[in-house]
């Protein structure tokens, strides 16, 4: 006779939904994971044709331009994106559909103004820079939907459309990197990985069947203010402190420094590439933690954040082993500036790890002004330990003081993280918004 729990249920039958819940969890950070092994190889190859075909000073002009168009990322990720994942994970299809139209919409809207001002603000700086940020500009729109599209089907669950529209972007740039390289300008290259965003953002389009509505973009950042203004300021106070740094480093070090920093980054990028998107996988996933098992959130965000602070520290070390030959071939003239930051970089994106678990956390339970706190003061211990280490040390001191400040902003995620769970297990779980 199969045995009966005390309430009369089976316990085979009722373990078999706990068994699909994980499967369906196993899925999901598959496809999540698969998207960003596809993000990062199409990025690794990016900088690696770009540093190997300009050298190390066009490199770092390239680089500025990244850091720059990372800034406006998350402008739109804070505004369009990440109020979508928080709010529409896992929610009812009319639901994320409409939400979708006025998230992407919100999205193209941002890169559209914004690449206004980079165009303008490219024109107008001339030298090497300009056309590099002149380019940056007009590719704006493309980029920042392409992001979107990423988010809106991990809100819905459907990581593989996400991974599918990567390797269409991948597949696009190919042609696009290889007309950029006869030209031989950094602002070809802008151009080249930007049109080739652009297909895969309309690829999204297709994929979804759900067209951008940025008429509606006033109506989803009223909607979504509470959340979206908080995590505006967290974000860009994060993309911002890298440009502080990056620029600050170029002017105490020299422009050298900015692309040895990126070329030792790139070293580094599957798992760099993870944590700048972290949130397509990580806080839909956190949120349905939240859900329906809210006592394994800290759990979630622990085994998170450890896994990839070890997975960091084990890259490094297999890239302080790599031949010095193998090195030159990947970067060119670039990987011997970079080779010299290894241990610095595999410290910062370690601690970065460890950290963006317990940021999973927060996002998840919507603790907005936590997180704001947590990332002000880590993006400003970052500023300071990236241009007083430039200034006592030059770029391997800026390296170290980044290492410093990326280790103890983690800390402090943590701690609030501990806080806010405190918090939860008192009060009652609020409402979730789904219109």
């Amino acid at each position: 006779m199969t045995p009966m729990t005390t309430d009369g249920e089976n316990p085979q039958t009722t373990a078999r939904p706990a068994r699909s819940a994980k499967r369906a969890l196993v899925g999901r950070l598959s496809w999540g994971l698969a998207d960003q092994a596809a993000s990062s190889i199409s990025n690794f190859a990016v900088g690696i044709y770009v540093a190997r075909s300009l050298g190390v000073t066009a490199f770092g002009v390239f680089s500025l331009a990244w850091v720059t168009y990372g800034v406006v990322l998350n402008v739109s990720r804070g505004l369009a994106t990440d109020p979508l994942v928080v709010r529409f994970s896992g929610v009812a299809e009319a639901s994320w559909r409409g939400a979708v139209a006025r998230s992407t919409g919100t999205a193209l809207g941002v890169g559209t103004a914004l690449g206004v001002l980079c165009l303008a603000a490219g024109l107008g700086l001339g030298g090497r820079v300009g056309p590099a940020f002149a380019a940056l500009g007009l590719m704006m729109p493309g980029l920042l939907l392409q992001d979107a599209w990423r988010f809106s089907f991990f809100a819905a669950g459907n990581g593989r459309k996400a991974f599918v529209n990567d390797i269409v972007w991948g597949i696009a740039l190919i042609p696009a990197m290889v007309v950029a390289a006869h030209v031989g300008s950094v602002a070809a290259f802008v151009l080249a990985w930007g049109a080739s965003a652009t297909v895969a953002a309309g690829y999204g389009c297709v994929q979804s069947g759900i067209r951008p509505r940025t008429a509606q973009a006033r109506g989803w950042l009223r909607e979504q203010r509470d959340l979206g203004y908080r995590y505006l300021v967290e974000n860009v106070s994060l993309s911002g402190a890298s440009q502080l740094r990056a620029y600050g480093l170029g002017a105490i070090v020299g422009v050298s420094a900015v692309g040895a920093v990126r070329g030792a980054e790139l070293l580094l990028g599957p798992f760099l590439a993870v944590l700048m998107g972290l949130s397509l996988v990580t806080v839909p996933e956190a949120a349905r933690v939240l859900r329906q098992a809210p006592h394994q959130l800290g759990r979630f965000c622990l085994l998170l954040g450890g896994g990839q602070a070890a997975g960091a520290l084990l890259w490094g070390s297999a890239l302080l082993l790599m031949p010095g030959r193998l090195g030159e071939l990947a970067l060119g003239d670039v990987w011997h500036s970079s080779s010299q930051l290894i241990v610095q970089i595999t410290l910062s994106v370690a601690g970065a790890g460890l950290g963006t678990g317990a940021a999973a956390g927060l996002r998840a339970l919507g603790a907005a002004r936590r997180s704001l706190r947590c990332q002000l003061f880590a993006s400003a211990c970052y500023v300071g330990g990236g241009l007083g280490g430039a200034a006592l040390g030059g770029t391997a001191g800026s390296a170290w003081g980044v290492a410093a400040a990326t280790i103890s902003g983690s800390a402090v995620w943590w701690l609030q993280l501990r806080s806010a769970l405190h918090e939860r297990h008192r009060d009652p779980i609020p409402e979730v918004r789904t219109s």
